[in-house]
Protein backbone atom coordinates (compact mmCIF):
# COMPACT_ATOMS: atom_id res chain seq x y z
CA UNK A 1 0.00 0.00 0.00
CA UNK A 2 2.78 2.85 1.18
CA UNK A 3 6.77 2.13 1.32
CA UNK A 4 9.04 4.41 1.92
CA UNK A 5 12.33 3.73 1.01
CA UNK A 6 15.57 5.37 2.15
CA UNK A 7 13.67 8.48 3.26
CA UNK A 8 15.51 11.71 4.86
CA UNK A 9 13.42 14.58 5.73
CA UNK A 10 14.62 17.38 8.47
CA UNK A 11 13.66 21.24 9.57
CA UNK A 12 15.91 24.31 9.62
CA UNK A 13 18.87 22.38 8.52
CA UNK A 14 18.54 19.59 10.94
CA UNK A 15 17.90 16.34 10.13
CA UNK A 16 15.06 13.89 11.90
CA UNK A 17 14.57 11.27 9.77
CA UNK A 18 18.15 9.87 7.57
CA UNK A 19 17.70 6.52 5.81
CA UNK A 20 14.09 5.30 6.84
CA UNK A 21 12.57 2.35 5.22
CA UNK A 22 8.79 1.59 5.71
CA UNK A 23 6.79 -0.80 4.30
CA UNK A 24 2.96 -1.23 4.40
CA UNK A 25 1.30 -4.38 3.29
CA UNK A 26 -2.24 -4.56 1.80
CA UNK A 27 -4.37 -5.73 5.29
CA UNK A 28 -1.02 -5.12 8.09
CA UNK A 29 -1.38 -3.25 11.49
CA UNK A 30 1.27 -1.38 12.49
CA UNK A 31 2.19 0.56 15.22
CA UNK A 32 4.51 3.49 15.45
CA UNK A 33 5.98 4.99 18.69
CA UNK A 34 8.99 6.91 19.88
CA UNK A 35 9.03 9.38 22.30
CA UNK A 36 8.04 13.31 21.28
CA UNK A 37 9.82 14.77 19.00
CA UNK A 38 11.44 11.50 16.89
CA UNK A 39 9.00 11.80 14.08
CA UNK A 40 5.77 9.82 14.30
CA UNK A 41 3.72 13.06 13.06
CA UNK A 42 6.29 13.43 10.55
CA UNK A 43 6.13 9.80 9.27
CA UNK A 44 2.54 9.89 8.79
CA UNK A 45 2.53 12.65 7.02
CA UNK A 46 5.20 11.58 4.48
CA UNK A 47 3.02 8.42 4.11
CA UNK A 48 0.44 10.72 2.70
CA UNK A 49 2.23 13.31 0.71
CA UNK A 50 1.67 16.11 2.36
CA UNK A 51 5.00 16.64 3.35
CA UNK A 52 7.83 15.82 0.52
CA UNK A 53 11.10 13.95 1.11
CA UNK A 54 14.46 15.38 1.21
CA UNK A 55 16.16 12.24 -0.11
CA UNK A 56 14.72 8.99 -0.74
CA UNK A 57 11.48 7.65 -2.51
CA UNK A 58 7.83 7.26 -1.64
CA UNK A 59 5.78 4.91 -3.24
CA UNK A 60 2.04 4.70 -2.85
CA UNK A 61 -0.15 1.77 -4.19
CA UNK A 62 2.21 1.16 -6.70
CA UNK A 63 3.07 4.40 -8.06
CA UNK A 64 5.93 6.92 -7.75
CA UNK A 65 5.27 9.68 -5.88
CA UNK A 66 8.07 11.58 -6.92
CA UNK A 67 6.26 11.33 -10.84
CA UNK A 68 2.72 12.22 -9.90
CA UNK A 69 0.77 15.69 -11.14
CA UNK A 70 -1.59 17.52 -8.44
CA UNK A 71 -4.91 15.50 -9.41
CA UNK A 72 -3.03 12.25 -9.32
CA UNK A 73 -2.01 12.99 -5.81
CA UNK A 74 -5.65 14.25 -5.14
CA UNK A 75 -7.05 10.89 -6.64
CA UNK A 76 -4.36 8.74 -4.18
CA UNK A 77 -5.21 10.55 -1.23
CA UNK A 78 -8.41 9.34 -1.48
CA UNK A 79 -7.39 6.09 -0.40
CA UNK A 80 -5.98 7.08 2.54
CA UNK A 81 -7.92 8.38 5.92
CA UNK A 82 -6.18 10.37 8.13
CA UNK A 83 -6.78 10.48 11.99
CA UNK A 84 -5.41 13.74 12.92
CA UNK A 85 -4.29 14.44 16.65
CA UNK A 86 -6.11 17.72 16.89
CA UNK A 87 -9.71 16.16 15.75
CA UNK A 88 -9.99 19.51 14.65
CA UNK A 89 -13.96 20.31 13.16
CA UNK A 90 -16.04 23.31 11.50
CA UNK A 91 -17.51 25.24 14.44
CA UNK A 92 -21.05 25.91 12.91
CA UNK A 93 -21.52 22.71 11.28
CA UNK A 94 -23.08 19.57 12.90
CA UNK A 95 -21.00 16.44 14.21
CA UNK A 96 -22.76 14.94 11.69
CA UNK A 97 -22.06 17.27 8.68
CA UNK A 98 -18.52 17.17 9.66
CA UNK A 99 -18.46 13.68 9.27
CA UNK A 100 -19.85 13.95 6.01
CA UNK A 101 -17.28 16.62 4.77
CA UNK A 102 -15.04 14.29 2.62
CA UNK A 103 -17.98 13.64 0.50
CA UNK A 104 -20.15 16.47 0.12
CA UNK A 105 -16.72 18.44 -0.10
CA UNK A 106 -15.85 16.20 -3.45
CA UNK A 107 -18.93 15.39 -4.70
CA UNK A 108 -17.31 11.65 -4.45
CA UNK A 109 -16.85 8.88 -2.90
CA UNK A 110 -19.20 7.03 -0.55
CA UNK A 111 -21.48 6.65 1.43
CA UNK A 112 -23.92 7.29 -1.64
CA UNK A 113 -27.05 7.97 0.35
CA UNK A 114 -27.98 9.32 4.03
CA UNK A 115 -28.52 5.48 5.02
CA UNK A 116 -25.06 5.14 4.86
CA UNK A 117 -24.15 8.12 6.36
CA UNK A 118 -26.30 6.85 9.36
CA UNK A 119 -24.78 3.34 9.98
CA UNK A 120 -21.18 4.79 10.25
CA UNK A 121 -22.76 7.06 12.65
CA UNK A 122 -24.13 3.89 14.94
CA UNK A 123 -20.91 2.08 14.36
CA UNK A 124 -18.83 4.50 16.32
CA UNK A 125 -21.73 5.21 18.58
CA UNK A 126 -22.48 8.80 18.28
CA UNK A 127 -25.90 8.39 16.43
CA UNK A 128 -27.41 10.03 19.16
CA UNK A 129 -24.82 13.34 18.88
CA UNK A 130 -25.06 13.59 15.27
CA UNK A 131 -26.94 17.31 15.56
CA UNK A 132 -24.42 18.48 18.38
CA UNK A 133 -21.98 21.46 17.78
CA UNK A 134 -17.75 19.85 17.83
CA UNK A 135 -18.08 22.48 21.26
CA UNK A 136 -20.41 20.53 22.48
CA UNK A 137 -18.32 16.90 22.39
CA UNK A 138 -16.57 15.20 24.78
CA UNK A 139 -12.94 14.43 23.79
CA UNK A 140 -13.98 10.89 23.00
CA UNK A 141 -16.63 11.43 21.09
CA UNK A 142 -14.38 14.29 19.18
CA UNK A 143 -12.28 11.39 18.66
CA UNK A 144 -14.59 8.69 17.59
CA UNK A 145 -16.39 11.35 15.21
CA UNK A 146 -12.62 12.22 13.28
CA UNK A 147 -12.26 8.36 12.84
CA UNK A 148 -15.32 8.31 11.28
CA UNK A 149 -14.58 11.41 9.10
CA UNK A 150 -11.52 9.33 7.73
CA UNK A 151 -13.49 6.18 6.73
CA UNK A 152 -16.32 7.94 5.52
CA UNK A 153 -14.66 7.62 1.51
CA UNK A 154 -13.81 3.98 2.82
CA UNK A 155 -10.23 4.22 2.19
CA UNK A 156 -7.76 1.58 1.68
CA UNK A 157 -5.22 3.07 4.37
CA UNK A 158 -5.87 4.27 7.61
CA UNK A 159 -3.21 6.74 9.34
CA UNK A 160 -3.87 7.69 12.79
CA UNK A 161 -1.56 10.51 14.84
CA UNK A 162 -2.28 9.62 18.89
CA UNK A 163 -5.74 8.77 18.60
CA UNK A 164 -5.59 7.84 21.97
CA UNK A 165 -3.68 10.88 23.35
CA UNK A 166 -6.79 12.86 25.00
CA UNK A 167 -9.36 10.19 26.43
CA UNK A 168 -9.39 7.72 29.48
CA UNK A 169 -8.47 4.23 29.21
CA UNK A 170 -11.51 2.52 28.84
CA UNK A 171 -12.11 5.29 25.50
CA UNK A 172 -8.91 4.31 24.39
CA UNK A 173 -9.62 0.86 24.25
CA UNK A 174 -12.79 1.37 22.58
CA UNK A 175 -11.03 3.27 19.86
CA UNK A 176 -8.91 0.54 19.34
CA UNK A 177 -11.62 -2.08 18.82
CA UNK A 178 -12.50 0.46 15.81
CA UNK A 179 -9.56 0.35 14.64
CA UNK A 180 -9.13 -3.51 14.98
CA UNK A 181 -12.72 -4.34 13.48
CA UNK A 182 -11.63 -2.01 10.06
CA UNK A 183 -8.28 -4.02 9.99
CA UNK A 184 -10.39 -6.83 10.15
CA UNK A 185 -12.35 -5.58 7.30
CA UNK A 186 -8.73 -5.35 5.09
CA UNK A 187 -7.70 -2.06 5.79
CA UNK A 188 -4.11 -1.17 6.43
CA UNK A 189 -3.68 0.60 9.95
CA UNK A 190 -1.02 2.44 11.04
CA UNK A 191 -1.24 4.22 14.50
CA UNK A 192 1.60 6.53 16.09
CA UNK A 193 1.56 6.00 19.77
CA UNK A 194 3.67 6.84 22.78
CA UNK A 195 1.07 4.81 24.61
CA UNK A 196 3.01 1.42 25.03
CA UNK A 197 -0.31 -0.15 27.06
CA UNK A 198 -2.38 0.85 24.28
CA UNK A 199 -0.23 -1.71 22.00
CA UNK A 200 0.14 -4.42 24.38
CA UNK A 201 -3.02 -4.55 24.69
CA UNK A 202 -3.86 -4.43 20.89
CA UNK A 203 -1.11 -7.57 20.69
CA UNK A 204 -3.54 -9.52 22.18
CA UNK A 205 -6.10 -9.09 19.58
CA UNK A 206 -4.53 -8.70 16.26
CA UNK A 207 -1.11 -9.28 14.58
CA UNK A 208 0.38 -6.09 14.83
CA UNK A 209 3.56 -5.20 14.19
CA UNK A 210 5.15 -2.40 16.26
CA UNK A 211 7.94 -0.15 14.91
CA UNK A 212 10.34 2.11 17.14
CA UNK A 213 11.91 5.29 15.69
CA UNK A 214 15.76 5.39 16.32
CA UNK A 215 18.81 6.84 15.08
CA UNK A 216 15.96 8.60 12.23
CA UNK A 217 14.59 5.55 11.28
CA UNK A 218 11.73 2.73 12.13
CA UNK A 219 13.36 -0.89 13.34
CA UNK A 220 10.69 -3.50 14.39
CA UNK A 221 10.47 -3.81 18.21
CA UNK A 222 11.13 -7.04 20.27
CA UNK A 223 8.56 -8.49 22.45
CA UNK A 224 9.59 -6.81 25.64
CA UNK A 225 7.26 -3.93 25.68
Amino acid sequence: MIQLQNVGYGYGGRSLLSGLNLDLPAGSFHFLTGPSGSGKTTILKLCYLDLRPDEGQITLFDQDAASLDRDNIAALRRRIGVVHQNCEFLDHLTLQANIALPVTATGSGTPSSENDLNELMVWVGLSERADALPQELSGGERQRGALARAVIIAPDVVLADEPTGNVDWEMSLRLLRLLIELNKMGKTILIATHDLNLIRAAKTQVAARVLRIRDGGVHVAGADL
